[in-house]
């Protein structure tokens, strides 16, 4: 099986579980709403929020890892709406270990596609390494030779080809700026 193949099959695996399982879940919170007082439309409303709000935390909690930004408060009320949607699973079974067990099903097989599709986070590249601190070039001091050149008398004519122009100046960073398990940059100025 190739992996295009692959991953078409578990993307219709996919979808047929959170349809049956998501239809159920629906289900048994508007059921549970409307034999509690609540109109038919509030029956709805009911199972949209809770069943939506479980998949929108759930991707938010991925979106806050990835910013790597805190997710105690999301991860909190993840945890409050799948138990919300839980307990709306089992009371509206039969009052039994396997009318529990079978009703809580469709909401914990869902809860689970949801916890694995999103936990499923593409590899991200290593963060780059910092660079060096940026150097202000204006207040790089000019650099001088250890040995100048004596001082010649001036010229009383001037020459008629104008003098090349000075090759640029190779600055180093300061020794220990650089670490040294990173290869070393010599950059060329200007």
């Amino acid at each position: 099986m190739t992996e295009h193949t692959e991953t078409a099959v578990r993307l219709v695996i996919l979808l047929a579980i959170g349809t049956m399982a998501g239809a159920a879940a629906f289900t048994h919170v508007h059921d549970l709403s409307v034999t509690h007082g609540q109109p038919d439309w509030i029956g709805w409303a009911n199972a949209v929020a809770v069943e939506l709000m479980a998949i929108y935390l759930g991707l938010e909690l991925r979106a806050r890892r990835r910013a790597h930004r805190p997710v105690g408060l999301v991860a909190s009320l993840l945890g409050a709406f799948a138990l919300l949607s839980l307990a709306a699973q089992v009371a509206e079974a039969e009052p039994s270990l396997w009318g529990w067990t079978v009703a809580a099903v469709p909401s914990l097989a869902f809860l689970a596609l949801v916890k694995v599709v999103l936990s499923n986070t593409p590899a991200l590249p290593p963060a780059p390494e910092p660079d060096q601190p940026p150097i202000d070039w204006d207040d790089v001091p000019e650099q001088t030779t250890a040995d100048p050149e004596p001082e010649r008398p001036a010229d009383p004519v001037p020459p008629a080809v104008p003098a090349p122009a000075a090759a640029p100046a190779v600055v180093l960073p300061p020794r220990g700026v650089v670490q040294s398990n990173r290869p070393h940059v010599v950059g060329i100025i200007r």
